[in-house]
């Protein structure tokens, strides 16, 4: 029989990682709900050409790791499994008349991005990110609002010292100068440049500097600053990006080193380390403002910015910061994996009593389980406990009378109630963290 395995660069999200996922989810929902973002769903596949035209084909992203799909009829179009989501929601934007709405458009989406990337610890081929974009608005506000969302995140998740490293990347006004100053940099050190990068930087020398090559660490290093070369406009913007963060108090670090290697972005970049980390391996998460996107997809020019911020590292982090009981996050985890209750068996063959009870208590709003092993009461007992299950409802004798035993796995007491009432009991204990107490 041959073994399968996920394929390389995937992993399997077991029940404990599954739950972690989730509640990240629910932490994101919940910030972007409180912060006026409306959730979208994009395919996870979508015309090649999307991500070639958005992303910019003179991109690693575009040249090595995006997953190509092998139409199987005579269709002409070419599909791609999406990298990044910001470009699919661009082309919705484009698509679906969203310039009509009232701006900005704030929208938010969590879910798998694909990429044909080297595995290592924490990059994933199949990967999760939480995204957050907000198209129509120019200004510097915005920026700081969505960067302080981030590190909002972070903290409600239960990652500590995350840090903000922001930097302008200039626009087309000023961006030309800038690149002129790079080429003739880049060439006077042509023979230290790898070939790869050599062979870019005829294309695009802002790529470079994006480059995941080791080698090009210390030449980057050297290289003109763009944040030197910025036009004032772009100098007044990000001046006024930087206020509104000191405002909401948000630390952060100008890192003049720090581009975004995507086509569509314009002035402010950012991304997020834990503090006494750097290097593009090491970032949880980045984005930036991309003015010229809407108009690469056939929209008018509108102006956005956004993030994607990568769940797999949130979780890599949680582990190696030893916090998976700490924070808002993690407390949360540990929480929807514990039942309120556990219903248990005298008989253990009374399998459809218990099933009829856990039924009801769930039909109340309740994390209920029914253990339907036909094993003794005590081995019951021991399950429901492991299970971390606030309570135990036992079947009994008393259930006759319609009434069970409700035993608090946390106290060591127990009482009877009414069947009629159980839920209404189990709720108000919960709910009152009394587990138990009659109140």
């Amino acid at each position: 029989m041959p073994t399968f395995r996920a394929p390389r660069g995937t992993r399997d999200l077991l029940p404990e990682d599954a739950a972690r996922f989730l509640d990240f989810a629910r932490v994101a929902r919940d910030l972007t709900d409180r912060y006026g973002y409306r959730p979208i769903e994009t395919p996870v596949f979508e015309q090649a050409a999307v991500f070639e035209r958005g992303i910019g084909e003179v991109t690693d992203v575009v040249e090595k790791e995006l997953f190509r799909i092998a139409p199987r009829t005579d269709e002409a179009e070419a599909w791609a499994l999406r990298p990044e989501p910001t470009a699919g929601i661009a082309r919705a934007y484009v698509q679906h008349g969203m310039k009509t709405w009232p701006q900005p458009v704030r929208l938010t989406t969590i879910g798998p991005m694909f990429r044909y990337d080297r595995p290592q610890a924490g990059r994933y081929r199949q990967f999760w990110q939480f995204d957050v974009e907000a198209i129509g608005d120019p200004g510097p506000a915005i920026d700081a609002e969505i960067i302080e969302l981030g590190t909002r995140f972070y903290a409600e998740a239960g990652v500590a010292g995350v840090e903000v490293l922001v930097n302008s990347i200039g626009d087309a006004a000023c961006r030309p100068r800038y690149l002129q100053a790079l080429g003739r940099y880049y060439a006077g050190v042509g023979e230290a440049l790898p070939a790869a990068e050599r062979e870019r930087l005829g294309r695009n020398a802002l790529r470079l500097l994006d480059s995941k090559d080791p080698a090009m660490v210390p030449i980057n290093a050297a290289a003109p600053r763009i944040t030197d070369h910025l036009c004032d406009a772009c100098s007044e913007h990000f001046a006024a990006v930087r206020a509104h963060l000191e405002a909401l108090g948000v630390p952060h670090r100008v890192e003049a080193s720090l581009v975004r290697g995507l086509d569509y972005y314009t002035r402010t970049a950012f991304e997020f380390y834990v503090a006494g980390r750097s290097g593009q391996q090491q970032a949880l998460g980045g984005g930036g403002r991309y003015d010229g996107l809407i108009e690469l997809m056939g929209g008018q020019p509108t102006p956005g910015i956004g993030f994607g911020l990568g769940l797999d590292r949130v979780a890599l982090v949680l582990d190696e910061q030893g916090s998976e009981a700490s924070g808002a996050g993690a407390r949360a985890v540990d929480a929807a994996r514990r039942p309120d209750a556990v219903v248990v068996s005298a008989d253990p063959a009374d399998t459809v009593g218990r099933l009829q009870v856990a039924t009801q208590l769930r039909a109340s709003g309740l994390a209920a389980r029914a253990d339907l092993g036909a094993r003794k009461l005590g081995r019951q007992m021991e399950a429901a406990a492991r299970d971390g299950a606030h309570f135990a409802v036992i079947l009994g004798v008393e259930q006759a009378d319609g009434q069970v035993q409700l035993r608090d796995l946390k106290a060591g007491t127990q009482r009877l109630v009414a069947l009629a009432d159980l839920g209404r009991e189990v709720g108000r204990a919960v709910k009152q963290h009394r587990h138990g107490d009659a109140g």
